[in-house]
């Protein structure tokens, strides 16, 4: 192998491994798991007034993510928007970071919020849960520079065992 050849392979390691290293990345922040950090003590209201989310890495790799966003709609209007920072997340661990809640109007949103959070604790229907439906993102930059954002919706309901820690294994 001449000079050209090897100077040539190691360019092109130098290229592809921040690139590998992003799409690892992105991989890992889509398997993550998460639930509020106080177990089976989730309400919608609480999540209008902030808290602390706890993820956990089951993959054998660091994972981070610049934001994690949680948008809870009711009858397509949106009615505001959980916010998680940046986070680094060790291989085969689990996190908790705060995130704070925003809304247009915050007292509406709570409203909707108290009334869902009773419906699912078993009261008496007085609006329609079906219409509750919650959009999950995570963002994760490739090489730090271009964006890339994993979305998945839930239902209000399936969202509300989630976040109670159904399915969390960590």
């Amino acid at each position: 192998m001449d000079k050209y050849s090897k100077i040539t392979l190691v360019a092109i390691i130098v290229i592809i491994i921040p690139f590998a290293y992003s799409i690892l990345n992105i991989f890992a922040a889509e398997q993550l798991q998460f639930r509020w950090s106080d177990q089976n003590k989730f309400n919608y209201f609480s999540l209008s007034n902030g808290g602390d989310v706890e993820f956990c890495n089951k993959l054998p790799l660091w994972t981070n993510f610049e934001k994690y966003e949680i948008t809870a709609f009711y009858d397509m209007g949106n009615k505001g928007t959980f916010t998680v920072q940046p986070l680094v997340i060790n291989p085969l661990s689990n996190a908790t970071q705060k995130g704070t809640f925003h809304s247009d109007d915050i007292s509406e949103a709570q409203y909707y919020f108290m009334q869902l959070d009773y419906e699912f604790n078993g009261g008496e229907i007085r609006l329609d849960p079906n219409k509750m439906y919650v959009v999950m993102g995570i963002d994760t930059p490739i090489i730090g520079v271009i964006p890339h954002s994993t979305v998945k919706q839930y239902s209000g309901f399936d969202f509300y065992n989630i976040m109670n820690g159904k399915n969390f294994n960590c």
